[in-house]
């Protein structure tokens, strides 16, 4: 099952991403707290969706997709940017990430969105694997570039 996360589910979702930064094998990245989840999900002025997968038999949170509108210049529209999927390594293999990117499609093809991107690490085999047999497509002739900490801050202070 598959719904729209809530204020209550803060805590599993903290600790859902804290799981996914230990599976990228980059704990010390994940300082997002609780409070910063809230007010990104359902502050004033929300800039990120959240959906949960739920085991069907318990009800049991086991995966998350957090994500956020972007935009194509050259369609002229929106789109979703995935920032992260995730499902707990027990409950894989249930269908648990495919319901949660299907979901996310069915939400491009209800608003009009012509795209669904994300990123994957390189090493992750299987996440890529499991992307193709859905019809996904690297882009390969992109680099992702990333401007955090002190350049952030070196670049920032030049203005």
């Amino acid at each position: 099952m598959i719904r729209t996360a809530t204020p209550a589910d803060i805590p599993v979702l903290h600790t859902l991403i804290r799981e996914l930064a230990e599976y990228e094998k980059a704990p010390h990245e994940a300082k997002a707290t609780p409070e910063q989840l809230h007010e990104a999900l359902f502050g004033d002025r929300p800039a990120v969706h959240a959906h949960l997968a739920e085991d069907d038999r318990t009800g049991v949170p086991v995966g998350f997709a957090l994500w956020f509108r972007n935009f194509s210049t050259w369609r002229g529209v929106h789109g979703i940017y995935l920032e992260d999927l995730y499902v707990r390594p027990e409950a894989r293999g249930a269908g648990h990430g495919k319901a949660l990117l299907t979901e996310l499609a069915r939400i491009c093809l209800e608003r009009g969105y012509q795209r669904l991107e994300w990123s994957v690490l390189n090493w992750n085999a299987p996440s890529i694997a499991f992307y193709e047999s859905l019809g996904a497509r690297p882009q390969n002739e992109w680099t992702v570039y990333r401007l955090t900490d002190d350049a952030l801050t070196a670049l920032g202070e030049r203005a």
